[in-house]
C-alpha cells in the first residue's frame, strides 16, 4: 500500500506520527465510452470558453462565481491556508462507540505508526478498546478541513472521515406522520421471519454479482475474437512526522492535569455567571 498522508496523531502533549493509508479498494471493472459506428474512444476535454483552446490540468485554477463576480483562488492562494499546512490529526474529543450515526461515516483509512517506538501508538489503541470510546479527530486532507472518528480494528488504528452535521439531510415523509396500529399476531409473525434469516455477518459470503457477470461477458467476447485493438482505437496510452515523545508518562500526566484546569476553569466561568 501507497501512504496518502504523513504527519502525527495528537492528544493532549502526546505525539504519535502515523501514515494514513486508504483501508478500502474499488474493484469494480473500469469501462471506456466509444463511437458505437467504429470503436473509436471518446474523451473529454478541458476547453476554455473564452478562447476555445485545449487547457492542460497543471494551468487549471479553481474560482468561487457569487453570480456576478468571480474570485480564482490558485494554487498557491489555497496551500496558504492554515487548516491545509497542518501535518496534525488532532484529537478533539472521546465519545462511547454508540453514539456514532452511520449516516454520517465516509471514507476509511488505516494507519500506521511511523516511529522507531509504537509505544504511543499501541498505547492509545488500548486505551480506546479499553474505554469502549471513538476519538473524534480533526485533520487536513486534499484541501479539506476534515472531522473523523478514530478507532480500533484488531491491531491497527482506523480512521473513519465524518460528514458535517449540516450535510445529513432530514427524513421528513408525510406518509410516516400518520398512525399505524400493527396487531401482536403481526409482531409476532414478523418476529418469525427474521428469526428464518438470522445468521452471522459474513462479508465472505457476498460477492458482487453484476461484475462477476460483466467479467464473464468480457471474458467470452474475448475468446471469440469479438474485440478490436486498443491501439489502433484508443491511442497509446496517456499518463493520467512530528517526534516522538522522550518521556510518555510525562506528557500523559500535563495532558490530564491542563484537561483538569480547563474543566475547572469553565466551571468557575459558570459560576460567576449565575
Amino acid at each position: 500500500m501507497r501512504a496518502i498522508w504523513k504527519g502525527a496523531l495528537t492528544f493532549g502533549l502526546v505525539n504519535v506520527p502515523v501514515k494514513v493509508y486508504a483501508a478500502t479498494e474499488d474493484h469494480d471493472i473500469s469501462l471506456h465510452q466509444v463511437h458505437a459506428a467504429d470503436g473509436g474512444r471518446i474523451r473529454y476535454q478541458r476547453v476554455c470558453e473564452l478562447d476555445g483552446e485545449v487547457v492542460p490540468y497543471a494551468e487549471i485554477d479553481r474560482a468561487y462565481d457569487d453570480g456576478e463576480r468571480t474570485v480564482v483562488l490558485t494554487k498557491e492562494d489555497l496551500a496558504q491556508l492554515p487548516a491545509e499546512r497542518s501535518r496534525e490529526i488532532e484529537v478533539v474529543e472521546f465519545v462511547p462507540n454508540d453514539q456514532l450515526d452511520p449516516l454520517l461515516f465516509e471514507s476509511a483509512y488505516f494507519l500506521e505508526p511511523d516511529s522507531t517506538s509504537p509505544k504511543a501508538y499501541a498505547l492509545l489503541r488500548e486505551t480506546l478498546e479499553r474505554t469502549d470510546r471513538t476519538a473524534i479527530v480533526r485533520f487536513s486532507l486534499r484541501q479539506k478541513t476534515r472531522l473523523a472518528a478514530l478507532g480500533v480494528r484488531g491491531d491497527v488504528l482506523t480512521l473513519q472521515t465524518l460528514r458535517w452535521a449540516d450535510e445529513i439531510r432530514q427524513a421528513a415523509f408525510p406518509a410516516l406522520d400518520e398512525p399505524v396500529k400493527i396487531s401482536e399476531k403481526e409482531l409476532a409473525l414478523s418476529a418469525a421471519l427474521v428469526d428464518g434469516f438470522a445468521a452471522d455477518f459474513d462479508p465472505d459470503a457476498f460477492s458482487d454479482e453484476y461484475q462477476e457477470e460483466l467479467r464473464t461477458l468480457i471474458d467470452a467476447k474475448l475468446s471469440k475474437g469479438d474485440a478490436i485493438d486498443t491501439a489502433e482505437t484508443f491511442g497509446e496510452g496517456e499518463a493520467e512526522t512530528g517526534g516522538e515523545v522522550i518521556d510518555l508518562m510525562e506528557a500523559l500526566r500535563a495532558s490530564v492535569e491542563r484537561a483538569r484546569k480547563g474543566r475547572s476553569g469553565s466551571k468557575g466561568e459558570r459560576a460567576a455567571g449565575q
